[in-house]
């Protein structure tokens, strides 16, 4: 049992134990409205509970997590990237349950979002357990914390007039719930009367209905959201529920829900933490759903292993805005994540005992679980029979794979070929690392990265001079056609450098000329490293039209 903190998660799990004490069972909760594409921001949330709720499990507490899907919003805007915008605009105003697919492929446009993301989180290793409110309101499950509010109206008033300057306080009559029309479906309507007991009437503006309803069987009546929250909040038993720095703004919802839990369902607001915004590098402003703006955990497991997704995030604090990078920096995130990685395996040294348990913690965090379980004890054994993880630089891997002409098959073949040995387990995750090179070489990497070998005996599109022709002949014949006798790239670049000096040029026109005769462009690739990692008849091969 993990006791000892060194991560913010151990922090924030030893808080929820000291200010909530002993419980049977920790109840961490996150959620998101499915108006649209749900987005690497709203993931934070989600990924943020999932980290205290492995901590609180490492710490030998029962844990229930909760992800809600509030599908019972209002389709208030067609987000700007969904299909069928003018179907889609005739149901503004309706439950997002009740809004089609425009894709036709699930129930409703709110289960398809929902899908999506239930399909992708356990690929990072996230398992909740998922609660639609949908279901919840319809079913009438919530109508004893709809009478609560109903009976604590002035409660309310006074709580979120509070929070409000003079212009905008509630002025007259004022309802903490809102009603979708039983006939129309449209939430157009103003609540006419409550009987004081379980009756509520409403009249649509929209379509004239009017009718009474019995709180009890109606499925249309639902909470306003600053008093569905905490109201939530005491019926889940929740203990810990993080939320974004809008909602943890002075006067935010945040205020006023912790307020309204105590004075009107006699529960004390969870433990939180505020998240800040996550970007993107390369794309404008903040992410959002209803504008279609936005980057999904599909889109960032392209590019990002899913233990490396979650390492963005495990070695963040939350509090910190960091934007998930899709250009160069991928090579440098990489390299962060392989560096955790040594030091967690003591290949590296850390600079004290402290550093040491701070990068093992991120790293066991960014490890994916297995059925839910942490990784904690799993890790922990195959520290110590120095089961080691098979690591090869992001950036060698993307030249390995465009050696390999793009074929992440044929580079691991080729890998293995070569005498690398590799345990299933490290086969798998180098697989997967490879398949992230290989789209983010084709897709997002810039384009002087990029490169092809050109075929042999093809001469170079760019001519070469007699001279340059010259030390292309003498690297041939001097260096690739005794290239396994350099034992690492140390030799094999002093070996190039003897090369130029032989041909009477600078080492710069040499390397220049190198790339040309072999990819066609005036760079690439560190050249020793690119020698020893191609095959040595495909190399003569190139080379021998000079």
């Amino acid at each position: 049992m993990k006791t000892t903190t060194y991560h913010w998660a151990d922090e924030t799990a030893a808080k929820i134990i000291r200010e909530k004490g002993e419980q049977e069972t920790y109840t961490c909760a996150a959620g998101i409205t499915p108006s649209g594409s749900v987005h690497i921001g709203n993931f934070r949330e989600i990924i943020s509970v999932e980290l205290v709720v492995r901590a609180l499990r490492d710490m030998g507490k029962n844990v229930r997590f909760i992800y809600s899907w509030d599908d019972y919003d209002v389709f208030r805007k067609v987000p700007a990237n969904m299909p069928k915008q003018d179907e889609l605009n005739n149901y503004l105003r309706f439950p997002i349950t009740m809004v089609p697919d425009p894709w036709e492929r699930d129930a409703n446009y709110a289960r398809h979002h929902e899908v999506d993301v239930e399909n992708s989180l356990p690929k990072v290793g996230i398992l909740p357990e998922y609660i639609y409110q949908a279901q919840r309101y319809q079913s009438s499950l919530y109508a004893q914390g709809i009478r609560k509010a109903l009976e604590k109206r002035d409660v309310l008033i006074n709580i979120l007039n509070k929070a409000r300057d003079n212009e905008h306080q509630i002025q007259g009559e004022w309802w903490p719930v809102s009603i979708f029309c039983e006939k129309c479906n449209k939430d157009e309507t103003e609540i006419e009367e409550w009987d004081g007991d379980w009756g509520l009437s409403y009249r649509c503006k929209e379509c004239g209905n009017a009718e009474k309803l019995d709180i009890r069987k109606a499925k249309g009546v639902k909470l306003s959201w600053r008093v569905d929250w905490p109201m939530r909040w005491e019926f889940e038993k929740v203990c810990f529920e993080p939320a974004g720095k809008d909602h943890h703004s002075q006067g935010g919802s945040w205020d006023t829900a912790k307020h309204v839990c105590k004075e009107v369902y006699n529960w004390d607001a969870p433990v939180t933490f505020r998240y800040d915004f996550i970007g993107t590098k390369g794309l404008p402003g903040k992410m959002s759903s209803s504008s279609g703006n936005v980057i999904t955990i599909e889109d960032v497991l392209k590019i990002y292993t899913p233990e490396v997704a979650r390492f963005l995030f495990a070695g963040t604090r939350p509090n910190t805005e960091f934007a998930i990078s899709f250009d160069l920096d991928v090579i440098k995130i990489y390299e962060d994540y392989d560096k955790t990685e040594r030091i967690a395996w003591k290949i590296d040294s850390a600079k004290d005992e402290a550093a040491y348990q701070k990068e093992k913690r991120i790293y066991e965090l960014s490890q994916l679980s297995a059925d839910g379980k942490s990784p904690l004890d799993a890790l922990a054994a195959r520290l110590e029979e120095g089961d080691l993880p098979y690591q090869i630089p992001f950036r060698h891997l993307c030249n390995l794979i465009q050696i390999a002409d793009g074929d992440v098959a044929k580079m691991l073949a080729d890998l293995i070929a070569s005498g690398v040995k590799l345990k299933p387990q490290q086969l798998f995750a180098l697989t997967t690392r490879a398949m992230c090179a290989k789209y983010w070489i084709e897709n997002c990497a810039p384009e002087d990265f990029r490169f092809r070998l050109l075929p042999a005996g093809t001469a170079a599109s760019t001519s070469l001079s007699d001279t340059e022709k010259n030390a292309v002949r003498i690297l041939r014949d001097d260096v690739i056609c005794k290239i396994e006798e350099f034992e690492d790239d140390k030799i094999c670049s002093s070996a190039i450098y003897a090369v130029a000096e032989k041909a009477g040029i600078d080492g710069k026109v040499l390397f220049t000329a190198a790339y040309r005769a072999l990819i066609g462009k005036d760079q690439g690739p560190r050249l020793a490293s690119f020698l020893r990692s191609i095959d040595k008849e495909r190399l003569l091969g190139i080379l021998k039209v000079y």
